[in-house]
């Protein structure tokens, strides 16, 4: 039983994406905000509270194992440090934090994001438009971006200020094992981070991807890391 949890934004396809070709059953959980899921309350973006609701719906299902992307992937980072034993093998995708304010760069990006969103229509669509990489073939996938941000101006405001974890040391005791994915020249999701995550952990394979937007052009790379890891 592997949980699949998703990064901030994600439309319901791209929230699908790591569950492509797993073995055994996978869930595929909506954060409060996503997909048909209700808003999120008032106060609920921190990552004590996502991963308190990310361990509710692992212990339902009695996950073992758990994919997780960008916030996805701090939510199972939080679950990890509180409850060391708790999965056999996580995969974390594009961290964005660990337990380090993020780097200027990377503020700047949600705080660019979160002004288009304020400002909604063509300006948010061309903002999203800009952070593709050229020669993409990506369908509908602004539209459906743009949409999934305008529930979600909160959350870029609120999290960029916020760590996974206090301090990092406490994720040396996890008994998981870890796979790591970065990539390079993605702003919001820092090689630098991926490196310091798998560093952190005893039992971590780190793996960087020459892309900044590797959900959308390295689908296969992916596809197999995970299938290798979690096969």
């Amino acid at each position: 039983m592997t949980l699949v949890v998703h990064g901030l934004g994600a439309t319901e396809g791209e929230a699908r994406i790591p569950a492509s070709g797993l073995p055994g059953t996978r869930v595929v959980l909506a954060l409060p905000g996503h997909g048909s899921a209700d808003d999120a309350p008032p106060d609920y973006w921190n990552y004590a509270s996502i991963a308190a609701d990310v361990l509710a719906v692992a212990d339902e299902v009695e996950a073992t194992r758990a994919v997780g992307v960008s916030l996805g992937a701090g939510a199972l980072t939080r679950i990890a440090a509180e409850h060391p034993d708790r999965f056999e093998r996580l995969a974390l995708l594009l961290p964005a934090a660990l337990d380090r304010p993020r780097e200027v760069a990377a503020t700047w990006a949600f705080e660019r994001l979160a002004a288009a969103v304020a400002a909604g229509g063509e300006t948010l669509r061309e903002t999203v438009a800009a952070d593709l990489p050229e020669g993409v073939e990506v369908g509908d996938y602004v539209e459906r971006r743009a949409e999934a941000l305008l529930r979600l101006e909160d959350a870029l405001r609120e999290l960029p200020e916020q760590v996974p974890v206090p301090d990092a040391a406490v994720l040396a005791g996890v008994r998981s094992e870890v796979l790591v994915v970065g990539a390079t020249d993605d702003p919001l999701h820092p090689a630098e981070v991926a490196k310091a995550v798998a560093a952190a952990f005893a039992r971590a394979r780190l793996e960087i991807l020459p892309s900044p937007a590797p959900m959308l052009t390295h689908r296969r790379e992916l596809r197999r890391l995970l299938v290798d890891f979690l096969g």
